[in-house]
């Protein structure tokens, strides 16, 4: 009968909160499956499934997670289901735009915040920015590196995974003037809370996550059917939905 197989494991990145449950439903209505489902900063929850715990599927905001699971003979060789964009969401009244992005950022009335690097996937990608300055203004990194207060992402969270109140709260109360994070969450974050932004980053200094998907060695045949179908065109539709890139570049982009 359907619907009574076992739930469908899933360990996904925070940044997923809201589009798994679109693309879970919808694989729900065609097969009945039900899921059972993590979220989390990828690191920890790579540490999780070190340690023993054996989801279906591990949706991580990066390749390096998915990889070294598949290299420590857990899981598959990951697969890019999606990409994402970095971008600041920054108080209005500190004058921060594109073209003096950087300017500002190592402005020092200029309180920065960020994931946790190595823990969150979000945190390595804001120090990729950073490094990134580096090449252009030498000495910037350990400026940016002292500077970034790392919000969330370095323990399991108090509210669930993807919930942006802390950040919220710290660009209220002054102590982060901005925010480096993905733009499909500060979005809509910012759609919520007076006297914020979203600022694009100069894509000259900027980085372009993507998303890898690693099946696990014991995986299920719902888990491989649910895999197969995030990579649909369905799947990749209801992805974009949400904010996200399609895993495939146009063929104009790879030139």
């Amino acid at each position: 009968m359907a619907g009574t197989e076992t739930p469908i494991g899933i360990y996904a990145a925070g940044s997923l909160r809201n589009a798994l449950p679109a693309l879970a439903k919808a694989f729900g209505a065609m097969t009945g499956s039900t899921f059972e489902v993590r979220h989390g900063p990828a690191g920890l929850l790579r540490e999780r499934i070190e340690a023993g715990e054996r989801p279906d599927l591990f949706l991580s905001a990066n390749l390096a997670h998915p990889a070294r699971l598949a290299e420590a003979g857990l899981a598959r060789p990951p697969i890019i289901f999606a990409r994402n964009t970095l971008a600041a969401i920054v108080r209005k009244d500190a004058g921060i735009t594109t073209e003096n992005f950087v300017d500002r950022l190592l402005a020092p009335d200029v309180a920065i915040a960020t994931s946790t690097p190595l823990k969150d996937p979000s945190g390595d990608y804001a120090w990729e920015v950073f490094h990134n300055i580096e090449a252009i203004r030498p000495g910037a990194f350990a400026m940016l590196e002292a500077k970034a207060r790392k919000l969330v992402g370095s323990g399991e969270p108090a509210n669930p995974p993807g919930n942006y109140d802390v950040i919220a709260d710290a660009l209220k109360a002054g102590t982060a003037t901005l925010f480096l994070g993905y733009r499909t969450g500060l979005g809509p974050l910012a759609a919520k809370l007076d006297g914020v932004e979203v600022v694009a980053i100069p894509p000259e200094v900027n980085t372009f996550p993507r998303y890898g998907m690693a099946v696990l060695n014991d995986c299920s045949g719902a888990g491989m059917a649910f895999a197969l179908f995030i990579l649909s065109v369905a799947g990749q539709k209801l992805l974009a939905d949400f904010g996200f890139q399609p895993a495939a570049l146009p063929a104009a982009a790879c030139n």
